[in-house]
């Protein structure tokens, strides 16, 4: 019997496991939490770029043919605007031939699918 070898106690075990998986743990949400932020960016980022191709054909729509489109299907048929119909929601109400067309573009509910 060596009198000098400590027994291992569940403590020092307990420390052993869970210290590496406690660290894997808080390294993964990390990593969780900087996709998601980079996706919210991302979505943000794809809104602005929608809104300012809406306004430029709709001002292209004008200058070319000297009134606004009287609806989206007109600027997605003669100006080849593109866009996906099932993330985002463009509301377009036309005013008058002569006054700019009231627009709003939304970010549609959906749920990503893993």
């Amino acid at each position: 019997m060596n009198r000098f070898q400590q027994k291992s106690s569940f403590f020092s075990y307990f420390k052993k496991i869970n210290l590496p998986l406690f660290g894997f743990i808080i390294l993964l949400l990390l990593f969780l939490y900087g996709v998601s932020s980079v996706s919210t960016t991302t979505r943000s980022k794809q809104l602005e770029s929608l809104e300012r191709a809406v306004n430029r054909s709709i001002v292209q729509c004008y200058a070319i043919e000297g009134i606004y489109p009287p609806d989206m299907e007109y600027l997605i048929a003669h100006y080849g605007l593109f866009y996906d119909q099932e993330t985002y929601f463009i509301d377009y109400q036309p005013i008058a031939s002569n006054l700019f067309p009231d627009v709003t573009i939304l970010l549609r509910n959906f749920e990503e699918s893993d």
